[in-house]
């Protein structure tokens, strides 16, 4: 009896080593130093999720607004140029033959006395708006006037022509645009300026109280100063207080708070 109980006891107690080398396995960490699956919690990973920083939604922007482009000749040549974001510079270009269907006329003083010339025209969206931001002005004592807004492919192509006559390709691509590349050809575009400046577009203008006026509100209209100053290395182009482009007011405004060009807000936007 005493051999069968002793032998009993022995079985007992091999039982229970392995019951507690399998135990251990299973509850410490594996060969990685990862928990096991059965110790991460589902709620620790919906923990994660929503840590991480929610995105600005002024910096999403929905895929209607961004070019789609087609390289033609070795240029890429914009697809959907009616759309009111449309990014047109040096690089990429609109169709020759475009101009938008909704062009109007603002209700704005022009210097030029041609009721019906091609330059006083613009966009329906773009002419409303134009209208509101005068009309601010003129009720804080500041008076605007229009030069030139919508520009054809085929009067751009006479302006350019003569500015390299005038003073040199090298210099002349500096201030005017190639044809397809003028924002004026968009009808989103308008040179404006003052009486104080002599209704001259100069870079004097941006000193005015008119110019300044604008720097500070057209983005409350959904203008924005298209060239500023210490961007010619992104835009292309010269300083240009003058030339205003119309982009919505929702736009507008994240450029002007982050002092951005356009080139640099379709750097930081997100598409949607």
């Amino acid at each position: 009896m005493n051999q069968r109980w002793q032998a009993a006891m022995l079985v007992c107690l091999l039982l229970a080593g392995c019951q507690t080398g399998e135990s251990g396995s299973n509850g410490a960490a594996g060969p990685s130093g990862q928990p096991p699956e059965s110790a991460v919690h589902p709620s620790d990973y919906q923990q994660g999720k929503t840590s991480q920083s929610p995105v600005d939604p002024d910096l999403q922007l929905e895929a209607k607004y961004w070019n789609i482009v087609k390289v033609q000749n070795g240029q890429k040549v914009i697809q959907n140029p009616d759309n009111i974001l449309v990014l047109v510079n040096k690089e990429q270009s609109l169709p020759p033959g475009y101009k938008p269907a909704d062009l109007v006329v603002p209700r704005v003083p022009f210097v030029c006395a041609d009721p019906n010339a091609e330059k006083r025209h613009m966009r329906a969206e773009a002419a409303a708006a134009l209208e509101e931001m005068f009309a601010a002005a003129r009720r804080d004592g500041i008076e605007l006037v229009a030069v030139s807004a919508y520009r054809s492919y085929e009067r751009q192509q006479v302006i350019f022509a003569e500015e390299v006559r005038q003073k040199g390709k090298e210099k002349a691509v500096q201030a005017v645009a190639h044809p397809g590349q003028s924002e004026h050809q968009t009808g989103l575009a308008v040179d404006i300026s003052s009486r104080s400046a002599g209704c001259q577009l100069t870079q004097s203008f941006g000193a005015t109280k008119e110019g300044q006026w604008v720097a500070a509100h057209a983005h409350e209209y959904g203008f924005i100063i298209r060239y500023p100053k210490g961007k010619e290395a992104v835009t292309g182009y010269k300083y240009e207080p003058w030339h205003l482009r119309y982009v919505g007011r929702k736009a507008a405004a994240v450029i002007k708070k982050r002092g951005l060009t356009l080139e640099e807000y379709f750097k930081v936007v997100k598409k949607v």
